[in-house]
């Protein structure tokens, strides 16, 4: 019989998965066994990851997906609900993302832990479903809990735990999984009702992070193990599992059509927004030559991590000159020697099942179509190192079991293993720590790493600390002498020292290089700011106005423009209309005083202009802090 069989001997009456129908989603189907084991990885889970409650924001996406994000610090609200679905925001279209941030802050504010926590406690109920899934289809208790508990304390997941920005990660692989969940029970019983559960929640877990597009060609070699749904001669000599009806290979693949439709209309979505975020690099930035030997080695370094998870960081810069010949065909010799392995190996056809799911599932992010500037990333192992834990457990189960070696035996290293995994997790939460810590591991670990050296001369400006703050740009721009991050640092300090036509200057270089919308009209709001400084408001109205280009909904450049109009231009009513524009799309209590002074400046709106002025004494925490802040603005200062 099959070592693949989910029939296979060696499983106890417990470990043999009921066939019997159900008219409910069969996560709802476990025994009190199953449930104890589940609150096991659960616990597992938060003591690998309790020290995040001692994690701060990170300044690597987390400003700008949370802390910085005015339309997620309004909390949950219609006006959120409508952003998130109409807005591809930082180069991304994932609504039920920006949604759950929004629902952080409802809840907790902007404090760290809240976030955190709910990361982990996401990533834990994974590695539950994980647990839950791969028992129910094959039926094996200790290997599909091994797999689980794998997922759940390696360290290369850490990332996509303790980066509180990369909810995205463990939000779209819960719906992933729970899609797969519905699957199997549609598989059991093939109708419409229950194929419409798999798409609503494959869909659920597009709207998170479209990193799961892979997922209707995922679900073919889950239909071929552990399902055994394919239909064919070998069935004879290779039993599969008789709780799911067979198909052809012709009708599995037509089976899943409105999955891949909605995968294309996904994959459309997200150029579109990557595109329009300047985050895609054309062949000008990485020749197709080098993004394939790129994507040759990455594959090898992904595996050498999952052997042996040393120096991970979150910025691993992607090579700008070709690789040496040896490596590039070792690594490939490598990737068909395993390839031919596994492929050959028919009789395990977990083998096959593992290395094409880890293959496959990385396609999206192996760089062939290039976003961003890293050379690979610790988060996208997150769904496809579910693979390489299936071959490994698998194998080694059914080595003991061909050599008659007692699983008792297996227990000792497999805890071992766990427990070396939980530690190296342990301490790499710990790189997450703050941004500072975050930034000078990653230059301690990465060589010429530019990404690295400007998000530390940016933090080192923001704390005060301006000739570090140089020392950091200037190391970026011997390496990358058009970084837009840099100049705009150095634009700033330049500012900060009263040096405005250098900063426009800096400001101007950075409009020509940056493709991403939204730092462009930064460096024209900066640039706009230091011409009002100059008392030139005509030449700050202009740059405001391209501005506004770039990002029409900016409530900031509505607060200068109506700033320039009221105190430049004497034009009261124009300043009223701004300002109302300004408020409507972020209110604050500054806003609001602004507004009311303006209406009591034109004349005539006394209640408008006293309402207004009340709502701000009402909203603020500090209103003699906002009285200041606003009459600063007015002055220019």
């Amino acid at each position: 019989m099959s070592a693949s069989s989910p029939t296979a001997a060696g499983k106890s009456k417990k470990e043999v998965s009921s066939s019997s129908d159900s008219s409910v989603l069969p996560y709802r189907r476990f025994h009190r066994e199953d449930l104890a084991l589940c609150l096991g990885l659960i616990a597992v889970v938060f003591v690998c990851y309790s020290s995040v409650i001692r994690n701060q924001f990170v300044f690597f996406d987390d400003n700008l997906y949370i802390t910085e994000n005015p339309h997620v610090n309004s909390g949950l609200t219609w006006g959120t609900v409508r952003w998130a679905f109409t807005s591809s925001y930082q180069a991304n279209w994932h609504p039920l993302t920006w949604l759950s941030h929004a629902l952080d802050v409802s809840v907790f504010g902007l404090n760290p832990v809240g976030p955190h926590l709910v990361n982990v406690f996401f990533h834990a109920i994974n590695a539950c479903l994980l647990f839950l899934l791969l028992q129910l289809a094959t039926g094996f208790r200790w290997r599909s809990l091994m797999v689980a508990a794998l997922f759940a304390m390696h360290p290369i997941n850490v990332e996509s735990v303790a980066w509180a920005a990369e909810r995205k990660n463990v939000l779209s692989t819960l719906f992933f999984l729970l899609a797969l969940y519905a699957y199997e029970w549609y598989a059991r019983q093939p109708e419409l009702r229950r194929y419409a559960w798999v798409v609503g929640l494959y869909a659920l877990a597009l709207m998170a992070k479209p990193q799961v597009i892979t997922f209707p060609l995922l679900l073919v070699l889950w239909d071929y193990w552990p399902l055994g749904r394919v239909s064919s001669r070998a069935d004879a000599a290779s039993p599969t599992n008789a709780d799911f009806p067979k198909r052809t290979i012709r009708q599995l693949l037509w089976e899943k059509w409105p999955l891949l439709l909605l995968s294309a209309v996904s994959a459309v979505v997200t150029m579109q927004a990557q595109q329009a975020g300047g985050a895609v690099k054309d062949l000008a930035h990485y020749g197709m030559l080098l993004r394939l030997e790129n994507a040759v080695i990455a594959y090898v370094r992904y595996l050498k991590m999952a052997i042996w998870p040393s120096k991970l960081v979150a910025l691993y810069p992607h090579p700008t000159k070709l690789f040496p010949a040896w490596q590039v065909a070792g690594a490939a010799a490598l990737l068909v020697v395993i390839s031919v392995v596994v492929l050959r190996a028919r009789r395990q056809r977990y083998l096959a099942v593992g290395w094409l799911w880890f293959m496959g599932s990385l396609v999206p992010m192996i760089g062939l179509v290039q976003v961003g500037v890293q050379e690979l990333a610790d988060r996208y192992a997150y769904i496809s190192f579910i693979g390489l834990f299936v071959m490994v457990v698998w194998s080694i189960a059914d080595c003991a079991r061909d050599y008659r070696i007692s699983t008792r035996w297996l227990a000792v290293p497999a805890a071992g293993c766990l427990l070396a995994f939980g530690a190296f997790t342990y301490r790499q939460v710990g790189y997450w720590h703050d941004t500072e810590s975050f930034y000078r591991r990653t230059l301690a670990l990465t060589q010429d790493n530019y990404v690295a050296h400007a998000g530390l001369g940016k933090l080192l400006y923001q704390q005060g600390k301006y000739e570090e703050a140089l020392a950091q740009v200037r190391i970026v721009l011997g390496l990358h002498p058009d970084d837009v991050g840099a100049n705009m640092i150095l634009g700033d300090v330049e500012f900060h020292q009263g040096n405005l036509a250098s900063a426009i200057e800096r400001y101007r270089a950075v409009t020509l290089h940056a493709t991403d919308p939204d730092f462009r009209a930064q460096a024209y709001d900066n640039i706009g700011l230091a011409y009002r400084k100059m008392g030139q408001p005509m030449e700050a109205k202009k740059s405001f106005e391209i501005s506004l280009q770039s990002e029409p909904n900016a409530p900031f450049v509505f607060v200068q423009l109506g700033l320039i109009a009221e105190v430049d231009e004497n034009d009261a009513a124009t300043a009223v209309s701004l300002f109302k524009r300004a408020v409507k799309l972020q209110p604050t209590d500054v806003g609001f005083l602004l507004l009311g002074n303006a209406l009591l400046e034109e004349g005539g709106h006394d209640d408008e202009a006293n309402a207004m002025l009340e709502r701000a004494a009402r909203i603020s925490r500090n209103i003699d802090a906002a009285e200041k802040q606003a009459r600063a603005l007015v002055e220019g200062k």
